[in-house]
């Protein structure tokens, strides 16, 4: 069978229209493709649904890039509502939305089915559970019901305290150890992602193993984990955080992040000025760029607004509790 000369090739557009010549011969646009499809599943009985997830990842090099894909990706999705046995889901992180469509995006208004995630305490305990559950040896030995345990919230709590400390820091206004991890792993706005608190997670479990492996007692009665485990584990985490998102993903903060590095942790705009080199007006508007990323915490009033660095963050900036310009290291809400 002889090879075809370059010339018997006809270049076909896929987005466009075939013409009636190559419609004849079978071929088809992408949009008659699907429409095929479509048909066959509604004929079967079926309906599928294309997962698309981590777009962050995808296009990390460039926010620009990044914005212009989810653009045309919105608009195939509406494009896709023709459809009916074939469907588009989209996960993204809220920050990248809000980045996406600060400038105007008139197809946004075309999404009519979305729903934002938030990842509440309740839920975050059970992920941890269910992790915790996975470990075969730990459940054989304490002699856990898991389907009791995970079709109760009741029995996840009591679960939790059973192998973990009480507390974190001792006193009777202190936290519960659930709760003062779940604040260490907040960001500014007060959200909790589950890969931070999974990464603390992780971390203790190293630091504990350590701290077994220089000779130092188990942790008491059913514990997994000694309570002094839990802050040792925290640097990782802001380490972590700092640089594989808001130095990775946001370069052009990094400057104004780094020089807070030993500062305390509530700035005033009178203090970002200084330590920014710029004027009072433009300290407040870098800073809330930061709160916008998460990075700080506003506070104080509109005339005289403050800005807090959340606990996620300190650890690798080596901040110092407190707020600029007072001898105290008091924080209203330093559990």
């Amino acid at each position: 069978m002889g090879i075809p000369q370059a010339d018997s090739f006809v270049p076909i557009n896929p987005l466009a229209e075939p013409s009636s010549e190559l419609r004849s011969t079978g071929i088809s646009s992408l949009d008659g493709m699907f429409e095929k499809v479509n048909d066959a599943l509604a004929r079967d009985g079926f309906t599928i649904w294309v997962l698309l997830d981590r777009l962050d990842v995808a296009f990390a090099e460039s926010h620009e890039l990044e914005a212009n894909a989810i653009r045309a990706l919105v608009r195939v999705y509406g494009d896709f509502r023709a459809f009916e046995n074939i469907g588009l889901k989209i996960f993204l992180r809220e920050d990248i939305w809000n980045r996406v469509t600060s400038d105007g995006f008139r197809e946004a208004s075309h999404i009519v089915r979305y729903e934002l995630m938030r990842w509440t305490t309740p839920m975050l305990l059970n992920l941890t559970l269910r992790r915790v559950l996975n470990n075969d040896a730990l459940v054989t030995e304490l002699g856990i019901d898991k389907d009791k345990v995970l079709g109760s919230a009741e029995e996840q709590r009591e679960l939790f305290n059973r192998i973990f400390p009480k507390q974190v820091e001792q006193g009777p206004r202190k936290a519960a150890t659930f709760d003062w991890m779940v604040g260490r792993c907040a960001d500014g706005t007060g959200n909790t992602a589950p890969r931070e608190l999974i990464h603390l997670l992780n971390c203790i479990r190293d630091e504990e193993i350590r701290r077994l492996e220089r000779g130092e007692k188990a942790a008491p009665e059913e514990q997994l984990f000694d309570r002094s485990v839990f802050k040792s584990a925290l640097p990782t985490v802001s380490e972590a955080r700092l640089n594989t998102y808001l130095y990775a993903e946001y370069p052009s903060e990094r400057p104004y992040i780094e020089k807070l590095k030993g500062e305390k942790t509530e700035q005033t705009p009178e203090s970002l000025s200084a330590i920014w080199g710029m004027s009072r007006d433009a300290a407040i508007t870098k800073a809330n760029d930061l709160v916008v990323l998460g990075f700080f915490q506003t506070r104080g009033t509109r005339v005289e607004p403050t800005y807090w660095v959340p606990f996620l963050y300190r650890d690798a900036l080596n901040l110092v509790q407190g707020r600029a310009g007072s001898s105290s290291n008091d924080e209203a809400d330093e559990y």
